[in-house]
């Protein structure tokens, strides 16, 4: 049996398992290690590991959770490694678990079993033709801003009703009508979107009584991760899963890392814990296992400064560590190639690539960076790319989705028309308009059924990357990527990676595997796609890198107006803006294990015209003793690293 040591405030929370508990965990506080202990102390007093519930917002977190705790049941002999029909605990994303309880409940709700759920792509597909159909001119009403605005109000729980009742100017008018297309025709092709998966189940739970017993009765203790960062609709979907005759609900967070607004996030939702849910326990967990003390020193400094927060002070048995460098370049080429040599020198002296990241506010400056790590020869890893958002892929999956929802018109409309085989558009509309189709296209669209139809056969009696194979070849695909450009032969080479991606479904059955294998692709986050196969040192945005950890950071762009980032038009921050930006370096700073850098530039390019700008503010946050500030450095176009 594993022996596992927790501090007094992680054992506290451990034993404390009936009631709600709010445990505030600070960063690299261990929190993923107690929640893992108090599931298997739950486990270890006789309770039936299905009915522990918890929910975590990545697949990335989901899976490491789940393997954690089976570790440790394995651990304590209460499940056998060996024995495939062994029970454990739910651990779900929450747009995995709605989708979970619509699929349950699919007769109830009209919907397939498996129903399509509609990517960012699929739906700016329909607000396009929503635009086209009011005849909007799509110039000025930007389709990929509407979308964004339906979602963010889809997130924080208002309904098409609801928003057409606060409809006060011509644009909100405009967005009420798309919106009343977008689900009419959601509704026509039996498919959600991403936020329907929440938003449809806390409907169901509000409306039928039978149902909401149901699941508060089979969950009998939740655990919520990362509740700081829950929307409006996550707040409603938590409190209906709870049963209120015993309100046994864990949730841990952060108020200092909430770093999500923007997407619907309320602070709120935590700083009420203790109020929604009465006679509640709060645990702080401070101790941090992950940083040196002076990181530490600067982390608390900086947030203390703001006002919306749960008081808490991180602190270490590590020592203090190395001293924070603060490094001052002459512009943003400067700084990209201090960056890329000292990267370069580091890995020379030892430093394993991969635990270095570059972090910063701001997409567009990765650009520089990535230029200067090729020039110095460096091997980068850039976070984001997006796999199962490359067309090849989506093409191969819509014929599986296609295969077992023969509603679902996006997957259909890319299997008429990929590879190509004389299926034109105007076909396409007329076969989903119901409308007679010419002769000459009849027999090509009978063989598409067919092949969906030899898709589901095939389902039945061999294994899920048999299937997929089956799809690359047999639909035509792999022939005409074959025949292309040696770029057609690379989209082939991703197409052919679902094929490997799918081996590990082979000892599930073949609708069991299915379901599994839809539900964890078309449920992806920017981490859940961090090629980490790649190596090299990792650039990402600051938002990308929450919950990662690296021992060597680098915080770059650290200037007033990129980070603090201000907002587009220059208007100035309120306070609440302010305070999720120190939220932000806090997350930055707390990301590093040994050493930290935080660089900036005195001239930088933005939006074409070069301007000088002032240090950010918070590296008036560092402490002089604890500082290390280097030389300005100017750039030297690929020679030695030179100070003046």
């Amino acid at each position: 049996m594993t022996h596992v040591t927790l501090n007094k405030k992680q054992k506290e929370a451990v034993l404390h398992t009936e009631g709600p508990l709010l445990i505030l965990a600070g960063a690299g506080a261990g929190k993923t290690k107690t929640i893992t202990e108090r599931i298997v102390e739950i486990v270890k007093k006789g309770i039936d590991p299905r009915a522990i519930l918890a929910v975590t917002f990545t697949n990335k977190a989901a899976k490491e959770m789940r393997e954690r705790i089976v570790s440790r049941l394995e651990d304590e002999h209460i499940i056998e490694k060996e024995n495939p029909f062994h029970h454990t605990p739910i651990i779900k994303t929450f747009h995995s678990l709605g989708l979970m309880m619509l699929s349950e409940q699919s007769e109830k709700l009209g919907l397939h079993k498996h129903p399509t759920i509609l990517d960012s792509a699929d739906s700016l597909s329909i607000i396009k033709k929503a635009i086209e159909q009011l005849g909007i001119d799509p110039k000025i009403n930007d389709p990929s801003k509407i979308r964004n605005i339906i979602s963010r109000e889809k997130g924080d729980f208002v309904s098409l009703s609801d928003y057409k009742q606060k409809v006060a100017t011509a644009q909100m008018d405009i967005i009420a009508s798309v919106w009343r297309i977008y689900d009419a025709e959601l509704k026509n092709q039996k498919a959600v979107d991403f936020d329907d998966l929440i938003i449809r189940a806390v409907h169901m739970l509000e409306d039928n009584i039978e149902v909401r017993n149901y699941y508060q009765n089979r969950f009998k203790y939740i655990h919520i991760d990362e509740y700081q960062d829950t929307n409006g609709s996550q707040y409603a979907f938590v409190k209906l899963l709870v049963n209120p005759s015993h309100n046994n609900i864990c949730v841990v967070g952060d108020t200092d890392q909430n770093i999500y607004s923007w997407r619907g996030a309320n602070l709120r939702n935590i700083l009420n814990f203790e109020k929604d849910f009465a006679g509640a326990k709060t645990v702080l967990l401070e101790e941090n296992y992950r940083s040196t003390g002076n990181i530490l020193t600067l982390a608390n400094e900086s947030i203390k400064k703001n006002t919306v927060r749960q008081e808490k002070n991180l602190f270490t048995s590590q020592g203090s560590g190395d001293k924070i460098d603060v490094v001052p370049c002459w512009d943003e080429a400067s700084e990209a190639e201090w960056l890329a040599e000292k990267c370069k020198s580091l890995i020379a002296e030892g430093q394993n690539p991969e635990s270095i990241a570059v972090l910063y506010r701001a997409n567009f400056q990765s650009r520089i960076l990535e230029e200067a790590f090729l020039r110095a020869n460096v091997a980068y890893n850039l976070l984001g790319t997006k796999f199962f958002e490359r067309k090849e892929v989506k093409d191969v999956m819509s014929y599986l989705r296609a295969a077992v929802n023969r509603s679902s018109q996006p997957d259909l409309r890319r299997v008429f028309e990929t590879p190509k085989r004389g299926i034109g558009k105007v076909t396409v509309a007329k076969i989903f308009a119901g409308e007679e189709i010419p002769k000459t296209a009849e027999a090509k669209v009978i063989g598409v059924y067919t092949f969906l139809d030899k898709i589901m056969e095939t389902l039945e009696t061999e294994p899920l990357s048999f299937v997929m194979q089956m799809i690359i070849v047999d639909s035509g695909m792999e022939r005409e990527m074959l025949e292309g450009s040696s770029e057609d032969r690379e989209r082939l080479e991703n197409a052919r990676e679902l094929v490997s991606l799918t081996v590990r479904y082979d000892g599930t059955t073949g609708s069991e595997a299915l379901t599994q294998f839809l539900e964890e692709t078309s449920l992806q986050s920017d981490q859940d796609n961090d090629t980490e196969e790649k190596g090299g040192v990792r650039l990402m945005t600051i938002h990308a890198s929450k919950g990662l950890e690296f021992d060597c950071v680098f915080v770059v762009g650290l200037e007033q107006d990129l980070f603090p980032h201000k907002n587009i038009g220059g208007r100035k921050r309120n306070k609440e803006e302010e305070e999720e930006e120190r939220r932000l370096f806090y997350v930055a700073v707390t990301r590093a294990r040994k050493h930290l850098y935080l660089c900036y530039a005195e001239l930088r390019t933005i939006f074409g015209q070069k301007q000088i700008n002032a240090p950010s503010e918070f590296l008036d946050d560092v402490p002089e003793e604890i500082k290390e500030l280097h030389d300005l450095y100017y750039k030297q176009g690929g020679g030695g690293i030179v100070y003046i």
